[in-house]
């Protein structure tokens, strides 16, 4: 790949020096998105490092930095690498100003320190700390004879089998380098002939558990090794009349980002979403990560054209096991729970348990369920009941990430089998989810499910659910929407909201929802829903601008906004504009944020905070003061650029009083107030930790919302008792 290196630098990611005339729109009004993300992942760093969190937890958020560097560099570094090396647009161009070479640069500056650091925290503070436990990722010098012996066994009858050494000299080129995967680089002499090297490359076979258990010790010590170490001082096995004089693991991550336009749309968006997941094998590298005892002779094999072809800046010299995503294999050891977070048990709402129907609850009243604290089994309990009962004509969902055996998706292929319309919306180009999706999207049509794919250069990522029911009144639609995905792996570590209603304006929006998706229905005027790419955006800068107009009257004035990321340069603009005019404003984003609060003149109104906990902050709330009149808001969106115009996302008012005052008063105030877990960004792009004041209660939100669900669970006793006092439910009633 040739490489021009013409690209201009941007401003720095530092404050603006305030001034009275500061310019809303001033490029140094704006944090870049991928250094914002880069401190975000610091955040889980810290978690790691924290000595009040369970060891083998911290353990688990050494994973998770490791995995989330992973889908940055396979997306982010390799669109930023595109646009400098090939000359592609940018499809949101940055409002800092910072050109691609200028970002590339400062990321490898702060990713190279961030690797440096992760690696430590695991050799100098988590693994020493496991060891005292117990717990032991053994080198091949730490084995005794009895150990290696087990291990000579294994790898003759487990491994030997299945590898396949790669020679590397004119008549073999350096072969390719799948993306993610462990490999060993190796250089190898001939035994009758010192001085002649060769190299050779083997794959670490990913089909084998890279953490290899010892056989258990009498004391209850669990020792593991890695493949790799079992492997390398057993390689002569595989070079006939050679020796490995020396061997070193490696790993490349190319560019494994998915986006197809209408025009590159073939025959079917299916086919060429196949065609284009094995394309992406042959992505190109976008960074290697190597031992650090790699030598210059390594690199050069490494770095040649006809392998990688990286600059010396996207080379990762790690000090400790490469790829360290393979720790999350020791979280869940048996006999070290004293290690971990208490377990947790997600609630079943008392509304969800003990009737005979959950049409007749939802009837009854709209209900709003917080995941994890309560059960994702209330979402999977609705198509459930669906796909059974001989009422339900018609069942319509949107699936943006699925999961293994996901009860879900069982239940919609019986629904089909049971004779109603089923029709499933699957997302082919969730991002790294796409073959899993594609995999379910068949067992559906195979089950009957009408099967559709969206809208070609829209990903759908609205989360909703529409149940279409005879009833003695008539036909009444039953809707779930949500902030997160019909996924009940992902249910149990996210935090999201799920909204059940039979309000008939939402049924009707959801209606038009799924014409819009699966037809050409288009020009519908929604009730309730608002939707991407439609008119999210120009609602929310209404909604914005309306609170800076209430400011200015005198009125009540304050936005309550909760999201994952905050990117959009016309959003951040209004709401420095209406923190101008005096609304308050407290945002609590997760992860990107590109608005900085707390300059002089702009931002004075403005808190932004983030909190990074045991579960997944991934809902999004907006509230806003109006007045006297709060309006309360959930959506699947972050609020940015490609949210706003490259997907079908929804946004939807909570209207019921006592489940908009849960949100205001409960579930926002209580993440307001978290001052364990929350972090405040600070005017330059830093964060800082909140610390409890002097007699201030300790309030660690996400402990706090657990402990009211097993409040609310307690009222179960008397749910049992008014559902065994209803008549049962007839086959004609809702």
């Amino acid at each position: 790949m040739g490489k021009s290196k013409n690209s201009s630098n941007g401003p720095s990611n530092t404050a603006p020096t305030p001034t009275s005339t500061t310019v809303v729109d001033e490029s140094s009004l704006f944090i870049n998105r991928e250094l914002s993300w880069l401190d975000f992942n610091e955040r889980v760093l810290e978690e790691a490092r924290d000595p009040s969190n369970p060891l083998l937890d911290r353990l688990k958020f050494l994973a998770i930095c490791s995995s989330n560097q992973d889908e940055f560099f396979e997306v982010r570094v390799a669109g930023l690498q595109a646009q400098l090396y090939e000359s592609l647009e940018p499809q949101d161009p940055p409002p800092d100003g910072m050109g691609p070479l200028a970002q590339l640069l400062e990321i490898s500056r702060r990713a190279h320190d961030f690797v440096s650091r992760l690696n430590d925290v695991w050799l100098d503070e988590v693994r020493p700390e496991l060891e005292e436990h117990g717990i032991r990722i053994c080198s091949p010098d730490d084995l005794n004879p009895s150990q290696n012996a087990f291990l000579d066994d294994y790898f003759e009858n487990q491994v030997y089998p299945v590898l396949t050494p790669l020679a590397i000299d004119p008549a073999h080129p350096f072969p390719h380098v799948h993306n993610k995967s462990l490999n060993l680089l190796l250089r190898i002499e001939a035994i009758h002939h010192h001085g002649r090297q060769l190299y050779a490359v083997l794959q670490v076979p990913s089909v084998i558990s890279r953490l290899v258990q010892l056989p258990d010790e009498s004391n209850g010590r669990k020792q593991f090794v890695l493949l790799e170490d079992v492997i390398g001082p057993r390689l002569d096995a595989l070079f006939g009349g050679y020796r490995t004089v020396e061997r070193v693991a490696f790993r490349a991550t190319r560019n494994s980002d998915l986006t197809i336009q209408e025009n590159e749309v073939k025959s079917s968006l299916l086919s060429t979403i196949e065609e284009t997941l094995r394309q992406r094998k042959w992505g190109a590298p976008v960074r290697l990560e190597i031992s650090e005892r790699a030598d210059s002779d390594f690199l050069v094999q490494l770095l040649s054209a006809s392998a990688l072809e990286l600059e010396e800046r996207d080379v990762y010299k790690v000090t400790g096991p490469v790829d360290l995503t393979v720790l999350a294999g020791l979280y869940k050891l048996e006999g070290f729970r004293d290690l971990r977070e208490p377990s947790y048990e997600p609630k079943t709402p008392p509304a969800f348990t003990g009737r005979k129907s959950v049409f007749r609850s939802i009837r009854e009243q709209d209900f709003l369920v917080h995941h994890p604290y309560e059960s994702f089994g209330t979402v999977v309990q609705l198509i459930e009941e669906a796909s059974e009962d001989p009422q339900v004509l018609a069942i319509k969902m949107t699936l943006y990430r699925t999961a293994d055996s996901n009860p879900i998706i069982t239940a919609l292929a019986r629904a089909a089998e049971n004779g109603k319309q089923v029709t499933a919306l699957v997302e082919l180009q969730a991002r790294l989810d796409e073959e899993n999706n594609i995999d379910k999207a068949r067992m559906l049509q195979k089950a009957g499910v009408h099967v559709v794919y969206g809208i070609v250069g829209l990903k759908t990522h609205c989360k909703a659910a529409l149940v279409v029911r005879r009833e003695h009144d008539g036909i009444r639609r039953y809707v779930h929407l949500g902030t997160g995905n019909y996924n009940h792996t992902t249910a149990r570590f996210y935090t999201d909201l799920s909204y059940f209603t039979c309000r008939p304006e939402i049924g009707e929006d959801a209606s038009a929802l799924f014409n819009l998706l699966t037809g050409y229905s288009q020009g519908n005027t929604w009730n309730k829903l608002v939707v991407a790419p439609m008119n999210l955006a120009d609602r929310l800068s209404a909604l914005i601008q309306r609170e800076s107009e209430h400011a200015q009257a005198g009125l009540p004035a304050r936005i309550i906004a909760k999201m994952n990321s905050l990117v959009d340069p016309r959003i951040i603009t209004l709401l420095y504009e209406a923190s101008q005019a005096g609304v308050k404003i407290d945002l609590i984003v997760r992860g990107i944020c590109c608005l900085r609060p707390g300059v002089p003149g702009v931002s004075d109104n403005i808190t932004v905070r983030s909190i990074v906990d045991k579960y997944l902050e991934h809902s999004r709330i907006a509230y806003f003061a109006n007045g006297d009149d709060p309006q309360v808001f959930l959506s699947s969106a972050d609020w940015m650029p490609r949210n706003f115009r490259r997907r079908v996302e929804l946004m939807f008012p909570i209207e019921d009083p006592p489940l908009r005052t849960r949100i205001i008063d409960e579930i926002l105030a209580i993440a307001l107030a978290d001052n364990i877990k929350a972090r405040i960004l600070q005017p330059d792009g830093t964060y800082k930790r909140v610390q409890p004041k002097d007699g201030e209660p300790i309030i660690r939100s996400q402990i706090e919302f657990q402990n009211l669900a097993r409040e609310h669970d307690k009222a179960l006793p008397m749910a049992h008792a008014v559902a065994t006092a209803d008549r049962p439910l007839r086959a004609s009633e809702p």
